[in-house]
């Protein structure tokens, strides 16, 4: 059986190569040099480089959460937004296959 580790990679390398227009690796690159973030600071970073929605980047976040594995999420209070941040044991994995794919950190 595959370490945790391996399994991140694999689906993290999966994620990337779906990349057609860079947006999902630009997310990946945000969260290595912000280390936490709230959808709100994510969408705005990000529309300065592409047009998306609130709703898209909010999908995105929740599904690198959730299905990649490498966020944390926290929330103070329920009045509160969720902020996210990168777990650091997977920060160089991040940085590793952002950089195979020829892909500069912002």
């Amino acid at each position: 059986m595959a370490s945790i580790r391996s399994r991140i990679k694999d689906r993290l390398n999966k994620f990337i190569e779906l990349d057609v227009n860079g947006l999902r690796s630009y997310v990946l690159s945000v969260f290595l040099s912000v280390k936490k973030s709230t959808v709100d600071e994510l969408h705005q970073a990000i529309t300065k480089k592409y047009d998306v929605s609130r709703s898209a980047v909010a999908s995105m976040v929740g599904y690198i959460h959730s299905k990649l594995g490498i966020l944390r999420s926290h929330k103070e209070s329920y009045k509160t937004p969720i902020v996210y941040s990168l777990k650091e044991e997977y920060a160089d994995l991040l940085k590793a296959e952002l950089n195979s794919k020829g892909i500069a950190l912002s």
